[in-house]
C-alpha cells in the first residue's frame, strides 16, 4: 500500500499577514509545516506502522507531496522527521499566484504517476482556509472522497477503507475501496514530536516540465481567482478595566450584557 500526503509550508499562525499586490506576503514571515496537515501525516503513520512491524524492509510507504518555493523543504523535513519515508516537492518559478484549482493540477499529476492507493490531506491550509484542495483532487483524479474523517480505518487485504465522518449535523459512515482521497480533522489524534531522523530522506525536486505542465495552467495566469481589494486587520480596541469598589460584579455583568455575551 502506498499513501500519499498533500502538505503545505504556511507562515507561522502567529505572525502579522499582509497582502502584497493581491498576493499572501510569505517572505517577510517565518513559515511552517501547515500545523492541520500533521493530523494527516500521524493518521497515515498509524495506519501503516503496524503493517510494517517486523519486517526488515517496509512493504506500506508514506510519500509527502508538496508544492511551493525551494525553502517549502523546511516545512517538508518536519514531516519526515515525523516519520514519513520520502516527498517530492514541485518547485518553479512560474507557480506563484496559483490558486486551490493550480494547485489541485499540480498535486494531482504528481499523484498520477506515483501509483498510489490513498490520498490523506489535512482539511485546510491555515493561511487559505477553504477546504476544497481535497475534493478537488478527488474530481482530478477520478477517486472516491472521504472528508472530514473523525477516525479512519484501513483493510490493506481487502482494499478498503472506512471512516466517521463529523458533520454539523451528526456523524455520518462512510466508505470506499481504493484508491481514495481522505481529509481528516484536527481531533483525529495527537500528531507525534519529530525526531531527528529524516537528514538522510530523500526531497525528490520537480520543475512544472517534469509534471508535463506548462506557466499558462498556473500561477497568476492561470488563477480563476483574483484577489482585487484586501484591508488591514484594524488594530485592537482597547479593553474595558473593572476597578473592584464592591460592585465590580454588577459593573462585569452590565458590560456582558450590553456585549449581548449573556
Amino acid at each position: 500500500m502506498k499513501i500519499a500526503i498533500c502538505v503545505k509550508q504556511v507562515p507561522d499562525s502567529w505572525a502579522e499577514k499582509k497582502m502584497v499586490n493581491g498576493l499572501l506576503d510569505r517572505e517577510s514571515v517565518d513559515a511552517v509545516l501547515n500545523d492541520l496537515d500533521e493530523y494527516a501525516i500521524e493518521e497515515a503513520l498509524r495506519i501503516v506502522e503496524p503493517l510494517n512491524e517486523g519486517k526488515e524492509s517496509p512493504e506500506h510507504t508514506i510519500t509527502l507531496i508538496s508544492m511551493g518555493p525551494d525553502r517549502a523543504s523546511e516545512a517538508i523535513r518536519k514531516g519526515l522527521s515525523m516519520g514519513a519515508d520520502d516527498a517530492v516537492l514541485v518547485t518553479d518559478a512560474a507557480l506563484s499566484g496559483s490558486d486551490a484549482i493550480a494547485t489541485s493540477k499540480v498535486l494531482s499529476e504528481v499523484i498520477k504517476s506515483g501509483g498510489f492507493d490513498l490520498v490523506f490531506c489535512g482539511t485546510e491550509s491555515t493561511d487559505a482556509r477553504m477546504s476544497v484542495v481535497p475534493a478537488m483532487l478527488a474530481e482530478r483524479l477520478g477517486w472516491a472522497q472521504l472528508t472530514f474523517a473523525g477516525s479512519v480505518k484501513v483493510d490493506a487485504a481487502a482494499k478498503k477503507v472506512e471512516i466517521a465522518r463529523m458533520t454539523e449535523s451528526g456523524v455520518e459512515n462512510m466508505s470506499a475501496s481504493f484508491p481514495c482521497v481522505i481529509s481528516v480533522i484536527e481531533k483525529i489524534n495527537e500528531p507525534r514530536y519529530p525526531s531527528m531522523a529524516a537528514k538522510k530522506k530523500t526531497i525528490e525536486s520537480k520543475s512544472l516540465a517534469d509534471i508535463s505542465l506548462t506557466a499558462n495552467e498556473v500561477g497568476s495566469t492561470g488563477a480563476w481567482t483574483v484577489v482585487e481589494d484586501a484591508q488591514a486587520r484594524p488594530p485592537r480596541d482597547k479593553g474595558v478595566k473593572i476597578e473592584d469598589s464592591g460592585d465590580a460584579g454588577t459593573k462585569l455583568a452590565d458590560y456582558l450584557a450590553e456585549k449581548r455575551l449573556v
